[in-house]
């Protein structure tokens, strides 16, 4: 099928919040375990575009006391709840939010050591946007470790992953998984994306429904 695309932000405050206390738990623990195996020199000052509620920059933070993280999301919802669990966590001295958008984020080029997204690459209208924001802010040796969903061949697929996955979740969040696969991207176009970057990254599917793109700068 098509891509059909989706509202770029979480806006609503019900919508995060739905999202919010959603269990994201296995996908979320999956990338930050696989973050860790595979980079594990680069995690000292880290970009996580896209953190939404900040469950990903949580867990990465409780398992790597040394990491500074530098969490972006451009829903004031979102980082409201991002907020009130990083001081839950008494997190603050280790984890800065700001509300920004890709590209032109408030940030000096070349000053991370790893730039992370999960689950944000489906809302973009234009994906190169964070392609060249990755390119922007990082430098040689920089990690990108990207996560996200595939798009399914039919609408009939997107809605059977949806009640395989979600069957027991509130309907604003079922609604919004389904837009999510829709809009999201196949690996192949992921892999022209990638090329069209000229970034040294490598996209391969995880799981039935997600994909991860990572690799080193040069």
């Amino acid at each position: 099928m098509d891509r059909v695309l989706e509202p770029e932000l979480m806006t609503d405050e019900q919508q995060a919040l739905a999202y919010a206390k959603a269990d994201f738990s296995t996908s979320n623990q999956w990338y930050v375990d696989h973050l860790l195996a595979d980079c594990p020199q680069q995690l000292g000052n880290v970009l996580d575009i896209g953190c939404g509620p900040g469950d990903v920059m949580l867990r990465l933070a409780t398992a790597r006391p040394g990491v500074r993280i530098t969490a972006i999301d451009g829903s004031k919802a979102m980082l409201e709840l991002a907020r009130k669990a990083v001081q839950n966590a008494d997190l603050q001295q280790r984890i800065t939010l700001l509300q920004g958008y890709i590209p032109g984020l408030p940030l000096a080029g070349r000053s991370f050591d790893a730039i992370l997204s999960k689950d944000l690459l489906h809302h973009l209208p234009d994906p190169m946007v964070l392609w060249s924001e990755a390119r922007r802010l990082g430098r040689s040796g920089t990690a990108i470790y990207v996560m996200d969903l595939m798009r399914p061949e039919s609408p009939e697929a997107a809605h059977d992953i949806v009640e395989s996955v979600a069957r027991d979740e509130l309907p604003i969040l079922k609604a919004d998984f389904y837009a999510s696969l829709c809009a999201a991207f196949t690996l192949e176009e992921t892999k022209a994306q990638v090329k069209r970057s000229g970034l040294p990254l490598e996209v391969t599917q995880v799981t039935d429904r997600h994909m991860v793109i990572k690799g080193m700068l040069v």
